[in-house]
């Protein structure tokens, strides 16, 4: 307590229906003799070991600075009691209201709360504060979505994210695992096991539900934006998954809402990757002294979005930090956004269409391999999973190029294509990618887009496309800030497959484009003098980390290669000892964890149904003689008519070596693809 901040490793939060949620708890010792402000996240990611390291240094932090700081596993998640079906459900946010005022009623409380998270817990902020419930004040949510449907990692354009069975097979690993005995006491065994035997099959769960629906509606805050009456700080990155929630939320909320996207990955910004880096914590505190202190420091009065102009770049694996400025709009949206349209004409995209309805169409009929150099759907920060020069991929593609730019043009907010179009099959898939075309011919991926096609009229009820028979098809491609240099071209790439990123349809399909009907537009922003009076943010701050140590880690490769021989393409995520877990440990707490990954996509380069994705993981804990195991594989295919989703799960209890088995899961179903 040498900072002024007390610890409490865990505190029982008693619920209305007799349920009890474990917390971690940073106050100043101050808040005996003056209560704080109370901060919340709330989440199902063991703030007892898997998430310690990342949240010591935040949480403290606001302790430092007089808020009492918050961390509560969700109901049956970590050390809380409880089974957790699915997520965001209305208990989670019940439960989470209930939290909140139980929060405002402690003597150490001042009676205002917040609620912040990334991810899960940018979610739920959203969510619950839906709910209104009295004592929460303001959020702070990052890297998260209002829509549940169309912009999460399940679906995107009415298309299956490969996305959707890896995050609920880690999340499946991360709910298999039991509560630290040193806390829940001899109970633990009991808990563990019915936790194992009521876990859900998550991916199945969100493969039932392929259009939109009430299932989807329940906790997409974008159905019920006015039900959200405190200030919201919605922040994300351009590496991110989530970025397009944020303009999204800073135009339909009616409460005080600011928007922040920088060059990040799925991070908080102060450990951003891409950098640069930012003093978040610092400025995550002026957003709660304003509303949980009434402190007058004009953060309400800034700019409504600001977000980080990113410059051309060669396509890296990897970028420690992406070149670019901060730039700033008053309200969102923009009023002095010139929409410019661009025609996909025989010759290229041009200002003009030029119509030749004798013509011949266009014909786009990629190979299931289009998209191998994509990148991850989500990035993270580790090194390979950026976009990758896609001249391979625009090869596959049909491409619209314009004449190289006469001057640099600067792109904010999302570009949307206007197609006319004809296919051979009832099904099929359409990705628009937007790249940035160096005078070498590197080509940067800068936004992209995909379509169901099924889903053309809309994601409630899709209909199958009539063979032969032209159809509108109107797609919005992800939102950007990118500025593309004079002497640079501006390429639109179509394509009919993107793998792995998204399940191909269940046949392939050409379709036909005929020159001039289709249209681009693009959002231009002309660069304005006050984006260089923005004031600076602050280097990243944070109190010091947990002891810790290293045991063991091993460095994860992604490798790609295909069979000459059967035409196959595998890309594969892998562990340099997939049997022995890198291991770190927690010395306060006397707590070794260990995890491992493993990943594979497969595909034959002419059938769609030759797709295949598996996700292996390990995850260990171990104190002393206590150690606990967990195995878990999960494995996606197709037919023609069906999904079939494989699963096994193993779970040991033991010494190292001499681990006997505690329970045994198998999953094998399937499941009707229903135009997807």
């Amino acid at each position: 307590m040498s900072d002024g901040v007390e610890v409490l490793e865990n505190v029982w939060i008693p619920l209305s229906d007799g349920c009890r949620l474990a917390a971690r708890l940073w106050r100043p010792v101050s808040a005996h003799a003056e209560p704080v402000p109370a901060l919340l996240e709330y989440l199902p990611y063991r703030k007892r070991d898997f998430m310690r390291a990342r949240d010591e240094p935040m949480h403290r932090y606001f302790a430092q600075q007089g808020y009492a700081s918050v961390r509560v596993d969700l109901r049956g998640s970590g050390d809380s009691e409880g089974l957790l079906a699915d997520e965001y459900t209305a208990q989670e946010h019940a439960d989470g209201a209930e939290v909140i005022a139980w929060l405002a009623a402690q003597p150490w409380c001042s009676g205002a709360v917040g609620m912040f998270g990334i991810s899960w817990g940018g979610f739920n902020s959203l969510q619950i504060a839906a709910l209104r419930p009295p004592a929460l004040k303001a959020i702070i949510t990052l890297c998260a979505s209002d829509d549940r449907y169309s912009d999460d990692a399940h679906y995107m354009g009415g298309c299956l994210l490969t996305e959707n069975l890896q995050w609920g097979a880690i999340f499946m690993l991360n709910q298999a695992l039991p509560p630290d005995p040193e806390l829940v006491g001899e109970s633990w065994r009991e808990q563990w096991r019915a936790r194992l035997e009521a876990l859900p099959n998550f991916p199945e769960l969100w493969m039932r539900e392929p259009w939109r629906s009430d299932y989807w509606r329940e906790g997409s805050v974008a159905d019920h934006i006015e039900r959200i009456e405190v200030p919201v700080y919605a922040i994300g990155g351009w590496a991110d998954a989530y970025a397009n929630a944020v303009p999204r939320l800073v135009a339909s909320l009616r409460s005080p809402a600011k928007g922040l996207i920088g060059p990040w990955a799925h991070a908080f910004p102060h450990l951003g990757v891409p950098g640069p880096a930012i003093g978040f914590l610092q400025e995550a505190l002026r957003w709660w002294d304003r509303w949980l202190k009434d402190v007058p420091n004009g953060i309400e009065d800034e700019p409504a979005l600001r977000v980080w102009m990113q410059e051309a770049v060669a396509p890296q694996p990897q970028y420690a930090s992406r070149p670019g400025r901060w730039v700033a709009e008053a309200d969102w949206p923009a009023k002095d956004l010139e929409l410019r349209s661009l025609y996909l004409n025989a010759g290229g995209l041009a200002r003009e269409p030029e119509l030749d309805d004798g013509g011949e169409a266009l014909l786009l009929a990629s190979p299931q391999t289009c998209g191998l150099r994509g990148g991850e759907w989500c990035g993270f920060g580790s090194d390979g999973e950026m976009p990758r020069d896609q001249r391979p991929d625009d090869g596959f593609s049909l491409c619209f190029d314009t004449e190289r730019l006469r001057e640099r043009v600067e792109l904010l907010g999302a570009p949307t294509l206007r197609l006319r179009l004809r296919a051979d099959r009832p099904t099929g898939n359409l990705i628009a990618r937007l790249c940035d075309v160096a005078p070498d011919g590197t080509s940067l991926r800068v936004s992209y887009g995909v379509l169901n096609l099924a889903h053309r009229d809309g994601h409630e009820a899709p209909e199958p496309l009539e063979p032969g028979r032209e159809f509108a098809a109107l797609l919005q491609l992800n939102d950007l800030a990118h500025a593309f240099p004079a002497g640079h071209r501006i390429r639109l790439a179509l394509s009919t497959s993107y793998w792995p990123i998204v399940w191909p349809s269940s046949e392939p399909t050409r379709l036909q484009l005929h020159p001039g009907t289709g249209c681009l537009v693009l959002p231009v922003r002309s660069p304005r003098p006050e984006d260089e009076a923005l004031a600076a943010f602050e280097s990243p701050d944070m109190a010091a980390p947990p002891a810790m140590r290293a045991v063991r880690k091993h460095d994860f490769r992604r490798r790609l290669a295909v069979d000459l021989t059967s035409n196959r393409f595998q890309y594969q995520l892998e562990g340099s000892d997939f049997d022995d877990a890198s291991l770190v440990h927690f010395e306060d707490i006397d707590l070794r964890v260990g995890y491992t990954l493993g990943k594979r996509f497969e595909i034959d380069e002419e059938d769609p149904l030759s797709a295949l994705e598996r996700v292996e993981q390990r995850a260990t804990l171990a104190r002393g003689d206590w150690r606990v195991s967990v195995r878990l594989a999960m494995q996606l295919t197709a037919d023609t008519e069906t999904f079939r989703i494989e699963g096994h799960l193993e779970a040991e209890e033991g010494l190292a070596g001499n681990e006997q088995r505690f329970a045994r899961r198998d999953w094998d179903v399937r499941l009707p693809r229903r135009l997807v």
